[in-house]
Formats: structure tokens, C-alpha cells, sequence
């Protein structure tokens, strides 16, 4: 993963031990005051978001605990993991601009590719003026690699 991601992560793990999780326990004990806790909607609520708040816990010191964070800056050459790659649609003549990173921090709209991606397999070990066909569920797709950026 990259160091942004890696940060993102760790950012949000420490929002969730040090704000949700306190908030999400007063939340409980205040809807435990109300009284009879089966007909009580914002405890039920209130421990539902306790659940999921633990589980993304769990998921997030998981993912940090294994995660190897790679500096994209010292990389080089065809494209590979931390590349930001600008392709251009041979059908529509459209520029896109991604950099692949790892499953955790892939974020489309942000323009993070994940590396397991159809799209990030046909980069990957491709050159600046290469062309690759992805197959997608509408039908494959052409797009000529404009450049390769190592930030």
C-alpha cells in the first residue's frame, strides 16, 4: 500500500478508537436509562452501530498489521504498483488519470485503481505508447498509455 493510504487508514482507526467508539458507548448507556430495552429503537440502534464499529476495527488493525508500504517515488519504468498512469479511451478520446494502489485504499472517483482491477492487470508491465484491451461487462475497451508518473 502507499504511504497515503497507509495514513488514511491509520487516521481513520484512531477516529473510530477515540471518537466513535466513546460516543457509540454513551449512546448505549443513555438509551439503557429509557427503560424496557426490546421495544427501545436507539439502543437496538445504538448497539448495531457499536457491532459495526468494532467490526471496521478489527478489519482496519488487520489490514495495517499486514500491510507493506511502498514508496512510489523510488520506482520506475512500465507501469507496477504506485504508478500514476494517464490512459487515453481510443473510442471516446477521453483522458483518464489513475494511480493503482492497493484493494484497501482503491477509490475510483479518486482516481485510486486497485491493483486487482481488469483495468490495472492490463497495465501492469505495459510502456508509454502501449495500447491495452480490457474486457469489461459492456465489451472490451482500447486505451493507449499517454504517460507513467512515479510520485
Amino acid at each position: 500500500m502507499t504511504r497515503g493510504g497507509y495514513s488514511a487508514l491509520d487516521e481513520e482507526l484512531r477516529q473510530l478508537k477515540s471518537a466513535e467508539r466513546p460516543a457509540v458507548i454513551r449512546a448505549i448507556a443513555e438509551a439503557r436509562e429509557h427503560g424496557d430495552l426490546s421495544e427501545n429503537a436507539e439502543y437496538h440502534a445504538a448497539r448495531e452501530r457499536q457491532s459495526f464499529i468494532e467490526g471496521r476495527i478489527k478489519e482496519l488493525e488487520s489490514i495495517l498489521s499486514r500491510a507493506e508500504v511502498i514508496d512510489p517515488g523510488r520506482l520506475s519504468g512500465s507501469v507496477k504498483f504506485g504508478a500514476t498512469v494517464t490512459i487515453l479511451d481510443e473510442e471516446t478520446e477521453e483522458r483518464h488519470t489513475y494511480q493503482i494502489v492497493g484493494e484497501a485504499e482503491a477509490s475510483i472517483e479518486a482516481g485510486l485503481l486497485n491493483i486487482r482491477s481488469p483495468l490495472a492487470r492490463a497495465l501492469i508491465g505495459k510502456d508509454e505508447g502501449d495500447l491495452v484491451e480490457v474486457r469489461t461487462p459492456g465489451g472490451s475497451r482500447s486505451y493507449e498509455i499517454v504517460s507513467i508518473r512515479y510520485v
